[in-house]
């Protein structure tokens, strides 16, 4: 995995991700966000066309192998206008392939990522469950090695696109030790026999990114598919640190949105003569705003530096993600504020933003989830939250 940052690389995916964001998604987003319309498979080959699915993904699977900040630039810049959009860059740079291309035996890479690069396949991650979220070692899914097969049963819930993925990895419980010792993971296709969705879910926000629970009942898939077996927990949940990046990344985006509208609206608006900026308190809040925004930004910045042939340090992330998804919401709710009455229609399109803010501050590990982490990794201890 490529470490060292190209800076005028950087900067020109930078202006082709926000060009790309403003022509040709944002004048679709909010009608997708209406229709609740799933990310179209073209657009996604589109994107994989690009080169934009596997920029952070090994070149010798069809990858850029660039750093990971260059994946999150694009992240951003897309999310700015359109998420469903930049969940595609997301799901494929941050999410479950990062966990096959680090993780995953060289066939399982050569066999899933080039489809997910070009934008052919997507592969989900699968660890919550009905009881199992926030404490996710209490999962009940089981994955039973059985000679040349691995047999899955159980159900997952909060899957982001759930029913539309073409692979799950799924996270489940391998044999009969306690806790986080029997979890391992497994890659399931969509179109296994024994594997159904449940209806789509009608979430608050993440409108164009489908949520569906998934139900496995004697599901067999070869043994090959086994990414990584018990015992081996602490390495699937640090790559699951980069997903957080990701995750922060997203939230980073929202708030930048919110806030590069809301500077725009105050210098236009006239209010008792002279333009909003003009009074003190829009001052006050506008500084509020961008000071949370740059601290959540240089967070992710420092968390995303120590990526490369290692894993992110996790209480690095846990801060990042932490500060990032909760000055999401935040900054949403004040520019919403400090647009009034217009602030709260859709036309404007601030309170898609804030719903959304919403969502990725819950997935991938809630703010009071990663308080949890952070006093932990601080402390170098770990707390049993059932006793």
């Amino acid at each position: 995995m490529a470490s060292a940052i190209d800076a005028d690389e950087q900067r020109a995916l930078k202006d082709v991700a926000a060009k790309l964001a403003a022509e040709r998604y944002a004048p679709r987003a909010e009608e997708w966000d209406r229709e609740r319309t799933a990310f179209p498979h073209e657009e996604r080959r589109y994107l994989g066309e690009l080169g934009l699915l596997g920029i952070a993904l090994p070149e010798r699977h069809g990858g850029g192998g660039a750093p990971l900040q260059h994946a999150l630039t694009v992240i951003e810049e897309l999310a700015k206008e359109c998420r469903p959009a930049a969940f595609q860059v997301f799901e494929s740079n941050t999410g479950p392939a990062q966990v096959v291309a680090r993780l995953g035996s060289e066939e399982q890479r050569e066999r899933f990522l080039p489809p997910i690069i070009s934008g052919e396949a997507t592969l989900a991650v699968a660890i919550s469950e009905p009881d199992a979220g926030s404490a996710a070692t209490d999962m009940k899914t089981k994955a039973v090695v059985e000679g040349d097969k691995v047999v899955v049963n159980g159900s997952k819930r909060w899957i982001s696109n759930g029913g539309e993925a073409d692979h799950y990895l799924v996270y489940a419980r391998m044999n009969d030790e306690p806790g986080s010792k029997a979890i391992g993971a497994v890659i399931v296709e969509a179109d296994r026999p024994g594997v159904s969705f449940g209806e789509r879910e009608r979430l608050m926000g993440f409108r164009g990114i489908p949520s569906a629970d998934i139900r496995f009942d004697d599901v067999e898939v070869p043994a090959e598919n086994l990414v990584l077996g018990p015992g081996r927990f602490r390495e699937l949940f640090g790559a699951f640190s980069i997903e957080r990046l990701g995750n922060a990344t997203m939230s980073l985006a929202l708030g930048q949105a919110a806030l590069d509208r809301t500077k725009r609206y105050v210098q236009e608006r006239d209010q008792f003569g002279k333009p909003l900026v003009e009074f003190q308190n829009v001052q006050m809040t506008l500084a509020d705003m961008l000071l949370q925004v740059e601290a959540a930004r240089l967070l992710i910045q420092r968390a995303a530096a120590g990526v490369g042939e290692h894993l992110p340090n996790s209480l690095e992330v846990s801060l990042a993600k932490c500060t990032a998804n909760e000055m999401a919401k935040r900054v949403t709710d004040l520019a919403m504020q400090l647009h009034g009455g217009n602030g709260y229609t859709e036309e404007f399109g601030l309170e898609r933003l804030h719903r959304d803010s919403h969502g990725w501050a819950l997935a991938g590990g809630t703010p009071a989830m990663q308080r949890i982490r952070i006093v932990s990794e601080m402390l170098g201890r770990s707390f049993d939250q059932r006793r």
